[in-house]
């Protein structure tokens, strides 16, 4: 029998995985139309709103516009986040897209030597997070029915989401730091800020139409990838759905849920969102149990993300030497802060549950049975709105600093 960790990983695997092929052959049907149903959410719903953030992240990195940020936000990340200042463009397209952007932008810094190790493990942490158009829209409007619990979804979300940043700061602490721009150069802050566009521009070497080609290239292979991940964990939860598997994990949450003082009714939604966001989301949605305990059990299930999503994860940072296993750790306690802060907001300040209803109403009309154009339009629109607050981040923090323009 093996001993090394390593080769009981692979034969467990190799038994996972023949399972799974014997599942597929033995239910045709059902692992058919899971993936049909897969590849139509693929393309139907997360390629147009994800193309926009992935192809403008890959042009504005290869025209030295995040070093520049780096530059003038490293005061602002270093001390919140302990990452250089350079994570707050990663920080900001995380939290506009979605899932799995902020690992995606965290590989490509790491791969150009912007980020350590440990600091891109504190990042792809805290940048990988739900969009506003999935909580506000597909949750609230579409599942949920009430466009008022956007706001407690969203707060909660975002809330434990800066919490489990502030947290990460302290992982690996005698770790070396990285830092955007050379931090013995004096100079006043506008001309340091232009010297980092010109020096990135003159390490990238590319002309605008390769650049532009480029990023047209690694955008569609990235979102192939993810489709690919979409469809299998598809496959692989309708599977699961009409086997013991699934029973038997119910049965065990069930204790799990008790001890917490949630319904038994919800172990089946937890089940799901185990695996998959949206079909956990939606079982939870649907649930025999208080509003307040679906939305608590909601606010994990959106933190946590899936396993769907940490596969993903994992096989875009692949070719790193990000460890992934930080990652889900923190996506366990990015789970547990959120719904304790949806849990404690209906408890003490019920109000919240109709925070934000006027714009998380604008958010669900353009996310809710949206066409590919206006999933598009909307995520496009969501790229800009980022892009146009992190640049007036950028000039507030740039106009305090005592070295702002020398």
């Amino acid at each position: 029998m093996p001993t090394d960790k390593q080769d009981i990983i692979t034969i467990l695997s190799a038994f996972i995985g023949l399972a799974l092929v014997l599942s597929m052959i033995r239910y045709p049907g059902i692992a058919f139309e899971a993936a049909v149903s897969g590849l139509v959410t693929w393309w139907e719903v997360v390629f147009p709103a994800l193309l926009p953030f992935f192809i403008g992240a890959q042009i504005l990195m290869g025209l030295g516009v995040v070093h520049a940020m780096g530059v003038i936000l490293e005061p602002v990340m270093r001390p919140l986040f302990n990452v250089p200042g350079c994570g707050s463009f990663v920080l900001a397209m995380g939290l506009a897209s979605g899932y799995p952007i902020g690992a995606v932008l965290t590989g490509d810094l790491r791969r150009q030597d912007m980020l350590n190790k440990y600091e891109a493990e504190r990042l792809v942490c805290a940048a990988n997070t739900a969009d506003p158009l999935f909580m506000a829209g597909a949750v609230a409007v579409g599942m949920f029915g009430n466009e008022s619990l956007a706001g407690i979804i969203m707060i909660s979300h975002y809330t434990a989401t800066l919490l489990n940043g502030m947290l990460l700061r302290f992982y690996a602490p005698g770790a070396p730091t990285t830092t955007s721009g050379d931090p013995a150069d004096r100079r006043p802050l506008h001309i340091r800020v232009t010297t980092a566009i010109l020096k990135a521009r003159r390490e990238d070497s590319r002309p605008l139409g390769e650049l532009l080609n480029d990023a047209i290239t690694r955008s569609i292979e990235t979102l192939l990838l993810i489709g690919g991940f979409i469809i299998l964990f598809s496959v692989v939860i309708d599977v699961l759905q009409v086997t013991p598997v699934a029973d038997l994990i119910s049965a065990v949450l069930r204790s799990a849920l008790g001890a917490a003082g949630l319904s038994d009714k919800l172990a089946s939604p937890v089940t799901a969102g185990i695996f998959e966001i949206t079909l956990g989301c939606q079982a939870a949605s649907e649930a025999a149990a208080s509003l307040g305990q679906r939305l608590t059990v909601v606010s994990a299930i959106i933190a946590w993300s899936g396993l769907s999503v940490h596969a993903q994860v994992a096989a875009i940072l692949n070719d790193t030497d990000i460890n992934v296993a930080p990652y889900m750790v923190s996506r366990l306690i990015h789970a547990l802060l959120a719904a304790a802060t949806a849990a404690i907001m209906l408890s003490f300040m019920p109000q919240f549950a109709g925070a934000l209803p006027a714009w998380s109403g604008g958010v669900a009309a353009a996310a809710v049975g949206a066409g590919w154009l206006a999933i598009f339009q909307g995520a496009s629109g969501l790229f800009l709105a980022a892009l146009a607050l992190l640049t007036f981040i950028a000039m507030t923090v740039a106009l305090l600093r005592p070295d702002r323009l020398g």
